[in-house]
């Protein structure tokens, strides 16, 4: 495969080591903010090591939240953060995995199109990763692109080769290598060790890749002498030797990479020249973290909340409707398995606002569905995300309108009132295709996926939280309000806020007589940023704090 010369955009290629989790992600997006600050337009890619084609039926305990986006796709939780802190939009062109890699492939082998040629990882699989990346050449000055995984993992050996090869065919002003690595802090030795640094460059340079700046992960400050060290045996400048301390908050990581100076290296290795950074808004942003007025304590009640990754951008949201309101959001991450007591439902009262997210499968529903009786009945600030706005529906059902078999199909199929039904026809808005599914459909791509319109009634709690009556927001589920039922619920109380334009599908409720009780079916927390908080976030944290000052009261 050959690089066109005529190029527009300068790749950032960003590997890890030592070890998961250490922060690519963040740290590609604070890149990305800081680059922006300096007036340049940034995109990003994700590429995941792992066989999934996506990550749409991976446990959440395993990867996390799935993030979706406008246009549908089901990607990895990383892109929630380069669009939180960046203007990128991401789609389906900005995550790839490994399955979704050799299924393009394998799918061009069965049509016939190698003309009968051995297929193999190089070139076949390496060409194929290079045409993914090259989609991103004129959508962006710079494309930042993280490599998942560690250097040295069997899965991510394709990757790794591929960018290699990029980098040979794109040249030093159209690449950058960054690496992200750990500097651990030894406190009974009371060191600092360099060695898990000195390994992960050495395995990196056995793929045949040179890193221009290293990003050193550590929790305390890197001395002149320790970077001298790193530098000297991972063969990069001292000055290329960066630190990447541990910060209080997510958002204040900018600006710590801005001290260190990584953004005039970047761009000096690039031959690219811009003035210096507008970080006042990132500047205003900490201050206001750092420095509430206010304190409110939430409970999200969930099924995976021994891990909090799985609610990540929940997580986030939550806390930019506290920056809109000057407010610390203290977050109470309750097991909906918990709820199915007294003693359980103790763990709610002190709580100003209770929110039950999405999820899939039977467990720990019945506790949820405490949560929102606890919630409507001591009229608490309640706020119902995909499957918390569905079992809120359940629950209206049966304890408002008396419909006392009231379920969901998705945890019983056979049920004689589903109130919540599998919608098995439905027009993708985005392509005006009719969808279909049923029980037997794949899990992986039957959902209603990505971005879809929808109207508010004047009036109501979510006309008066958005300010319009017009917007759109991102989806993922299977299961919607069964409008067979509806009017019987509006006699008993319920507001249908927002619904679909052709009226057909109901996507937000309300509760009449409560001061503030919505369930949506949509997910706002992946339309939510730290300089732009979601709507609905933002006033169901005032709604808390309203409820805080009233029990101080």
């Amino acid at each position: 495969m050959k690089v066109s010369c005529s190029r527009k955009t300068k790749f950032i290629f960003i590997t890890g080591g030592v070890l998961s989790s250490l922060g690519k992600g963040l740290s590609a997006a604070s890149i990305g903010a800081l680059l922006e600050a300096r007036g340049l337009s940034v995109t990003f890619q994700k590429l995941d090591p792992y066989i999934n084609v996506d990550p749409g039926t991976m446990n959440p305990f395993q990867h996390g939240e799935v993030y979706v986006t406008d246009d549908g796709a089901e990607t990895d939780l990383d892109m929630g953060h380069y669009e939180r802190f960046t203007s990128a939009v991401m789609g389906k062109k900005n995550n790839y995995t490994s399955g979704r890699i050799y299924y393009t492939v394998i799918m061009k082998e069965r049509r016939g199109e190698y003309l009968g040629g051995t297929v193999q990882v190089i070139p076949h699989i390496t060409d194929a990763i290079k045409e993914a990346v090259l989609q991103l050449d004129g959508a962006a000055d710079i494309a930042l692109v993280e490599i998942g995984g560690t250097v040295g993992d069997i899965e991510g050996l394709p990757f790794i080769e591929a960018i290699r090869q990029l980098r040979i065919e794109l040249g030093r002003d159209y690449s950058l290598f960054i690496h992200l690595t750990l500097v651990p802090y030894i406190r009974t030795a009371g060191e600092v060790k360099t060695k898990p640094t000195q390994h992960s460059v050495k395995e990196l340079l056995a793929s045949g890749i040179q890193p221009d700046i290293l990003l050193c992960r550590t929790e305390v400050p890197l001395s002149g002498e320790l970077k001298q060290k790193i530098a000297l045996f991972c063969n990069v400048a001292p000055q290329d030797v960066i630190a990447a301390r541990d910060v209080e908050s997510i958002y204040e990581l900018p600006l710590a990479l801005r001290e260190e100076g990584v953004d005039d290296r970047i761009l000096d290795k690039l031959g690219i020249w811009t003035g210096a950074p507008n970080l006042r808004p990132w500047k205003k942003l900490v201050e206001s973290i750092r420095h509430p007025k206010d304190e409110v304590t939430i409970a999200v009640t969930g099924k995976y909340v021994e891990l909090t990754e799985s609610y990540k951008s929940l997580h986030e949201a939550l806390i930019h409707g506290g920056i809109a309101n000057k407010a610390k959001v203290n977050l109470l991450y309750i097991s909906a398995e918990d709820l199915n007591s007294e003693a359980g439902l103790k763990k709610l009262e002190g709580c100003h606002g209770i929110l039950v997210p999405g999820g899939f499968g039977s467990r720990g529903m019945e506790g949820k569905i405490h949560a929102v009786t606890y919630a409507r009945k001591k009229r608490i600030p309640f706020f119902g995300i995909c499957l918390g706005m569905q079992l809120a529906v359940v629950e209206m059902a049966r304890s408002l309108a008396g419909i006392a078999d009231a379920h969901s199909m998705e945890f019983d199929a056979a049920t004689k009132e589903p109130v919540i039904y599998l919608m098995t026809e439905w027009v993708d808005s985005r392509t005006g295709k009719t969808e279909h599914r049923d029980q037997n459909s794949d899990l992986g791509g039957t959902m209603r996926l990505g971005a879809y319109p929808c109207v508010l009634q004047e009036g109501t709690l979510a006309a008066a939280a958005y300010g319009k009556t017009g917007i759109s927001e991102r989806h993922r589920h299977r299961y919607e309000f069964n409008n067979a039922y509806r009017e019987r619920l509006e006699q008993a109380g319920m507001i249908v806020s927002g619904e679909s334009p052709d009226g057909k599908l109901v996507e937000i409720v309300e509760l009449a007589d409560h001061p503030w009780f919505l369930g949506c079916q949509f997910h706002p927390e992946f339309q939510s940023g730290p300089m732009r908080p979601h709507p609905l976030f933002q006033d169901f944290i005032k709604a808390a704090l309203d409820q805080a000052k009233g029990q101080a009261a």
